[in-house]
């Protein structure tokens, strides 16, 4: 490793016209595979030496060493110093720039694998959302796509509650939810609303057709519009006494539902 790390404060967001906001990753697995991506930026890295030691021995992510180089030794403190107050870093840290923009057309061609298409309508929990992806990721989604200025950042919490997931599976932000339901239907997709008072269970969508899955703020649901776009509305049969399921729970459960038997997780 190289220079100890300075103390400096962190400034979460830029206003209009400022340069871009600070972007930082932090926790092990969100760095490590932000580390691994070739197509992330990083303005630079800091560990403490029991996690750069640790980042060393990820052989199977293949890291570049050039860039593990380049990583800037710190201590806790000064790693806890250039982040938001309590984040749990785990001894590590980047500061990086935004990953390049995902376009619905290019990351959503079917392609015969029928790997599912994930649309997020308004969920802006940054927990919710990165364990969405995370579950994106182990279903093998093919997408996930978000309301542009609805969403937050893919860094920070977000990014640690992936756990790496934000730099596999692409994220397109899309001005309209709407309009992105409709260009997925034009690509061949089947849209499915998730909605805890829809008529038919998930169980009745083929097996043999690419699926887009549209789902809704926790509390909020899918907006009227939204839902009336989408091709038909699905539910998870739960028990009477539970009025719903957290919204990044019944994704997850709705992804294992839509790629069981059809290889869209393998």
């Amino acid at each position: 490793m190289q220079h100890r790390a300075q103390q400096q404060k962190h400034h979460p967001r830029g206003k209009r016209g400022d340069a871009p906001a600070r972007l930082w990753l932090y926790g092990r697995h969100a760095v490590a595979a932000a580390l691994a991506n070739p197509d992330r930026r990083m303005r630079r890295v800091v560990a403490t030496k029991n996690a750069a030691d640790w980042l060393a021995d990820q052989q199977d992510l293949q890291i570049d060493r050039d860039r593990l180089a380049k990583t800037e030794d710190a201590r806790p403190d000064a790693i806890d110093a250039l982040l938001p107050a309590g984040a749990v870093h785990q001894g590590l840290a980047a500061e990086v720039f935004d990953l390049p923009r995902a376009r619905l057309k290019e990351v959503c061609q079917p392609d015969g694998a029928n790997r599912p298409v994930l649309v997020l309508d308004q969920i802006t929990d940054p927990q919710n959302i990165g364990a969405i992806f995370r579950s994106a990721a182990a279903f093998g989604a093919r997408a996930v796509i978000v309301q542009e200025r609805r969403t937050p950042p893919l860094a920070g919490a977000l990014a640690k509650a992936a756990a790496g997931a934000i730099e596999t599976v692409p994220c397109v932000k899309a001005v309209n939810i709407a309009r992105s339901i409709e260009a997925l239907k034009a690509l061949g997709y089947v849209t499915a609303g998730l909605a805890g008072d829809a008529a038919e269970d998930i169980t009745i969508l083929e097996k043999d057709a690419p699926i887009a899955l549209v789902v809704g703020a926790e509390g909020a649901g899918l907006r009227a519009l939204v839902a009336e776009t989408c091709d038909m509305l699905v539910r998870i049969p739960i028990a009477p006494a539970m009025e719903s399921l957290n919204v990044s729970t019944a994704t997850a459960i709705a992804l294992y539902e839509i790629t069981h038997g059809r290889g869209g997780g393998k």
